[in-house]
């Protein structure tokens, strides 16, 4: 199956060049100018990665990131010229899956666009090897659909973020068990990001406001004080 690949930049040499490149590399390529027709793109065509250049016009790269994170989980790629480790954190817990820092070679970006597409696949084939026939957890008045990238509680559908959804898959697959902050981001974002172990309290603390848990007196997220999480809602 060949992979659509959305490229986002604001200067169309630069579109002109990485697309030139990556349909060698065997992919098929959509462009967008600015962020609005990305979005366009996104709900329409559904890509399988979307690179995005953080600096463009009207809406920034940062904002669409996060609007694309509101409704999908497609893996999310941000290009900039930023070197501040801060404003790359930033980006990640803003939902970005990766990011590559200007000026960079083509065959670094054909590796990470490998890489990031390579963790989503194995992701989901440890998801159905670990579920088995079943890809629903049940976890109080928690549902979560492995397969289908979905949350809800209560039936009411929740607007998780591709890594919100990762640490509730992670954390509720395995009830009672504690997991390090170090080991959560291996896990969801891959040991590159091990650094930034600290974002997942950022990631947790917008997981437990969209499920209604409350730090002081959870009923499903736990902090384990000066380890990380654990999960302590029993199976319905």
């Amino acid at each position: 199956m060949v992979r659509k690949i959305l490229v986002v930049d604001d200067e169309q040499k630069i579109l002109d060049m990485v697309t030139k490149f990556l349909l060698t590399e065997g992919y098929q390529v959509l462009q967008a100018l600015e962020g609005q027709k990305a979005m366009d793109i996104v709900m329409q065509e559904k890509p399988d990665l979307v690179l995005l250049d953080w600096m463009l016009p009207g809406q920034s790269g940062l904002d669409i990131c996060r609007e694309i994170r509101s409704t999908t989980t497609i893996p999310i790629i941000m290009v900039t010229a930023r070197v501040d480790e801060s404003e790359k954190i930033l980006g990640l817990e803003m939902g970005a899956d990766d990011y590559i820092t200007k000026p960079f070679s083509l065959r670094e970006l054909a590796a990470r666009i490998r890489s990031v597409l390579r963790r989503y696949a194995v992701q989901s084939e440890k998801i159905e090897q670990k579920e088995g026939q079943s890809h629903i957890l049940k976890r109080g008045r928690l549902a979560i659909d492995i397969e289908k990238f979905e949350a809800t509680l209560d039936g009411k559908s929740l607007q998780l973020t591709a890594t919100e959804f990762k640490i509730l898959q992670t954390l509720a697959q395995r009830p009672g068990i504690v997991y390090s902050r170090l080991q959560l981001m291996n896990i969801v974002m891959g040991e590159a990001y091990v650094n930034y172990e600290r974002s997942i309290d950022t990631h947790v603390s917008n997981l437990r406001k969209k499920i209604g848990d409350s730090p002081g007196n959870p009923q499903y997220i736990l902090t384990v004080f000066g380890i990380g999480y654990k999960f302590v809602a029993l199976t319905s």
